[in-house]
């Protein structure tokens, strides 16, 4: 009963919401691909906004993955009465109709360009449950990841220049953009213009499937240790895992001091070491894993990665060449500059950077942050001549 009186309050805000947007209920598509974003009815631009449907619940990261500093509105809806069922280290288990979204977007410049103005990446601040104003941001794709009967489908939606629409883009899609940083060093504001690529839908498994053997796609991001953090709803700031039990998505999980997390890589209060291996493990641990796409370079940059070899530390790399910038070991403790890592971090010329797909710009607070890590790293690789 305790919970049932806490409970009616949260669904009585959720049918005025929703009655307050007038949006059809979402739409679960057993199969096919849609050919509009509007046609899953889970977000959509409405009075100047874009909105989330009734039950369409929004969600953060502790540390995101980069791309190309777009910022992202990261949203579930599940069918009624399902639920997700937790587990400490991996994807939830979620039930047939979960409908996952991701929408890309930059923040306008006074010019109307794009602009790089957030560098914390504190997304819910955009957001914080009352829709994105889009006379202040604009729209680049949202992708949409369904949990069907044979297993999670993915879609990739363009936005028209309107910004009424998304489109279904199933072979992907390059679009020129240019970022403005608002931010420099010198105090002189620098453009820099880049092609950002939406990703076939073919190209989602090179991320998304975590045994490469059956290339099944799962989500990446939905695992406990990323999602353990507060996020400030429309009506109230709350833990996620909590929030997610409150609303009926999640099942079985611990409360949240209990339940793995991940450091935030921009937290100057958090440990070095910790938000390296957190930043290393959402942009890179979904390949570089035992099962993953980049198995058999036997380089592993998962959060539970011994640090040793298998993390890269004095290990040569499976083969020489263009990657590998004539440096000799993944990480060489103390001298990033002679780090392989660091160095593919660096660079946007294909063969060379990693991640290989999903950026088309360096990050450069990223690569900083893992090159002060391996300098504070002790020790040294001993080579033989």
């Amino acid at each position: 009963m305790k919970w049932i009186r806490h409970a009616l309050p949260l669904l009585a805000l959720l049918l005025l919401t929703a009655c307050q947007r007038g949006m059809p209920p979402v739409a679960f598509h057993a199969d096919g691909r849609p050919p509009k974003l509007s046609d899953w009815h889970v977000v959509e631009v409405r009075d100047g906004k874009l909105e989330l449907n009734n039950g369409v619940v929004p969600y953060d990261l502790n540390t995101p993955l980069f791309t190309d500093y777009a910022h992202k509105l990261r949203t579930i809806w599940m069918p009624k009465g399902t639920s997700a069922k937790y587990n400490p280290s991996d994807t939830f288990d979620f039930p047939v109709g979960t409908v996952i979204s991701k929408t890309f977007y930059y923040p306008k410049a006074a010019d109307g360009k794009f602009t790089d103005i957030a560098r914390t990446y504190d997304y819910s601040r955009d957001f914080a449950g009352q829709g994105l104003d889009m006379a202040h941001v604009h729209l680049v794709e949202t992708r949409i990841l369904v949990r069907r009967k044979d297993g999670w489908a993915a879609m990739p939606y363009v936005w028209n220049e309107a910004q009424t629409e998304a489109t279904l883009a199933r072979t992907g899609a390059v679009l020129p953009l240019t970022l403005v940083d608002a931010m420099p060093s010198d105090g002189t504001p620098a453009r820099e213009d880049f092609n950002y690529v939406v990703p076939d839908e073919s190209q989602c498994a090179s991320c998304h499937a975590q045994d490469w053997i059956d290339r099944k796609i799962h989500p990446i991001g939905l695992k406990a240790r990323h999602i353990n953090k507060d996020y400030r709803y429309a009506d109230s700031e709350q833990n996620q895992l909590e929030h997610l039990m409150q609303v009926g998505y999640l099942s079985d999980a611990p409360a949240a001091a209990a339940a793995p997390r991940d450091a935030d890589w921009a937290d100057p209060k958090a440990p070095l070491d910790a938000r390296a291996r957190a930043y290393l493990d959402i942009n890179c641990g979904h390949c570089h894993n035992p099962h993953g796409a980049a198995n058999t370079t036997g380089l592993s940059l998962t959060y539970d990665t011994p640090e040793d070899r298998h993390l890269g530390i004095c290990k040569p790399p499976t083969a020489a060449g263009q990657g590998t910038g004539d440096h000799l070991f993944d990480i060489v403790p103390g001298k990033p500059d002679d780090s392989i890592i660091p160095y593919r971090l660096s660079s946007t010329e294909p063969g060379t950077m990693m991640p290989e797909i999903g950026r088309s710009t360096v990050h450069r607070e990223g690569v900083a942050l893992i090159k002060a890590w391996i300098a504070a790293q002790p020790g040294s690789c001993v080579t033989l001549h």
